[in-house]
């Protein structure tokens, strides 16, 4: 039997998570992190578990059979870096990053310390191109 996700959708308040945060820089580059994903998804924030800020939603299926819901667009304000999830990592996306700025990538996470480091309108295109291509790969019926 699959285990159940640990991080789900939550009705706690985003408005709460973003006021939590106590560095001013950090929480103004929250804020706009917000705004940029809430325009791109086509949905307000919800919280998701206690520390991810996400956008719209989608179910996926793997070929092992584990299956959930994640945020379609996400982030959260770590102690280090604002993690910004993004569930593809495709040339297109490589692409974008050598023209980003300072930043760290993981998997499915690239790691901004803030987002004067970056160069915000090629941030955007990799958001958008992330929510696409996850919106490609899970259509929702």
């Amino acid at each position: 039997m699959a285990s159940q996700n640990k991080t789900v959708a939550s009705d706690a308040s985003v408005r709460a998570y973003l006021d939590a945060i106590e560095d001013p820089v950090r929480r103004q580059d929250c804020e706009t992190l917000a705004a940029m994903m809430e325009r791109l998804a086509g949905a307000p924030a919800t919280m998701w578990g206690a520390g991810i800020v996400g956008f719209s939603s989608y179910h996926y299926r793997y070929d092992s059979g584990r299956e959930g819901d994640a945020p379609l667009l996400g982030f959260a304000a770590r102690k280090g870096d604002i993690s910004v999830y993004l569930s593809c990592d495709d040339a297109p996306l490589q692409a974008l990053r050598e023209r980003l700025g300072r930043h760290k990538m993981g998997k499915a996470c690239l790691y901004l310390r803030r987002l004067a480091d970056v160069d915000q309108a090629v941030l955007e295109q990799m958001v958008a191109h992330a929510a696409a291509t996850t919106r490609a790969r899970y259509p929702q019926p």
